[in-house]
């Protein structure tokens, strides 16, 4: 895919702010036409941009709990573990990873019964501590920002239009220049044909 321009930018803030907004709304609003936004929303997911299309509910409205944010502390070397069982759990909304290794999770579920929730989801044996805080209130405003631009998988530069999209390993790359390009399926195919 070429370089963002303003007319993706705008079209990403958009759908971010709804994302069942109808392409003739956007193709008013970026003046385009509609066929040709919905071919700029299909590059965008194409090349991994856009990956998928979610509804954001509002749990205050509904039946069956509260929302809780759970801080939990992995025993070392156990943070992929705790991260995949929150993952799964029904009850969870957002899963996040801090540097320092805690997995924190937004959740849905009965004040009264987190203590136990908590154990059922998590093995304690890969859980060195965790803390829970009902929440209040809570937002989620996604951004697109203003400095959006696709990253070279090999190298981090910004990919402009001189770039190269490749599926290696069945997984959409982008890169800024050919030889990023080589260098990263060279090094896949060794990682391949050493497993």
């Amino acid at each position: 895919m070429a370089e963002l321009d303003e007319t993706d930018r705008r079209i990403l803030e958009l759908l971010a702010a709804d994302a069942r907004r109808p392409y003739s709304d956007i193709a008013d609003d970026v003046g385009l036409s509609a066929p040709a936004v919905s071919e700029r929303v299909s590059k965008l997911r194409g090349s991994g941009i856009i990956n998928r299309f979610t509804v954001d509910v509002d749990h205050s409205a509904l039946r069956g709990g509260s929302q809780v944010l759970v801080t939990l502390s992995p025993t070392p070397g156990d943070e992929d573990a705790v991260r995949e069982s929150v993952s799964a759990a029904d009850a969870v909304e957002h899963v996040f990873v801090t540097a320092s290794g805690d997995v924190v999770c937004v959740a849905n579920v009965p004040v009264e019964n987190v203590r136990s929730w908590v154990t059922d989801v998590v093995d304690r044996d890969v859980l060195g501590s965790y803390d829970v805080e009902v929440l209040a209130e809570s937002a989620w405003n996604p951004s697109v920002g203003n400095d959006i631009a696709l990253a070279c998988a090999e190298c981090g530069n910004t990919v402009t239009n001189e770039g190269e999209t490749a599926e290696v390993g069945g997984e959409r790359h982008h890169f800024c220049c050919s030889s990023c390009r080589a260098r990263f399926e060279e090094r896949y195919e060794r990682h391949e044909s050493a497993a």
